[in-house]
């Protein structure tokens, strides 16, 4: 990240860091738990970890594959291939403008932090598009019988959220969230 206050990035730090766990319990979705810590890992102040020369070729390395699997019919994101492509092809732009590989800067050197302004502009767009859409399928969810989650279950059941479709779709929410205030602060 560039310039912005030390407590956003913390706060993207704890919202990746979140969303990587919940989406590690629930053990289909490694690919977003990855994502999750990496964008974690990539929003931690430069103040504490220091620029290294190695993170950025990792994370690009890292991500590309994660693209190429995305795009593997039968794989595991078979019913969001193409976000997942998205996201990956954006971790590994935000890991190249990490390391300067992006555009010039106002001088002769490279600007650490900052990308092609069209590219983040259209992958703002599209995480924007993205939160948005899902947000609102996420809300407008139909109620279980019973009008309460878990009220059609009998008394003392456990409550099978770990499982269930709304919370890997809260956990895209939050992921593609994420992404977009990390280009926003690019």
């Amino acid at each position: 990240m560039t310039h912005e206050p030390p407590l956003v990035d913390w706060l993207l730090v704890v919202l990746s860091l979140a969303t990587a766990v919940s989406c590690l319990v629930r053990s289909r979705d490694r690919e977003e738990a990855v994502m999750g810590a990496g964008m974690a890992v990539m929003a931690v102040p430069a103040s504490v970890l220091g620029p290294q020369w190695w993170v950025a070729p990792v994370f690009a390395a890292v991500y590309a594959a994660a693209a190429l699997r995305a795009m593997v019919p039968g794989g595991a994101c078979q019913g969001h291939r193409v976000h997942h492509v998205v996201c990956s092809a954006a971790m590994v732009y935000m890991a190249s403008a990490m390391a300067g590989w992006g555009a010039r800067g106002h001088g002769d050197g490279m600007r650490m932090g900052s990308g092609v302004p069209a590219a983040t502009g259209l992958l703002a767009l599209y995480f924007a598009v993205y939160v948005v859409r899902a947000g609102v399928r996420l809300v407008l969810v139909p109620a279980p019988a019973g009008g309460a989650l878990g009220a059609g279950a009998p008394a003392g059941a456990p409550l099978r959220l770990r499982h269930s479709r709304e919370v890997a779709d809260a956990c895209r929410v939050s992921m593609a969230l994420g992404m977009l205030a990390m280009l926003l602060l690019m």
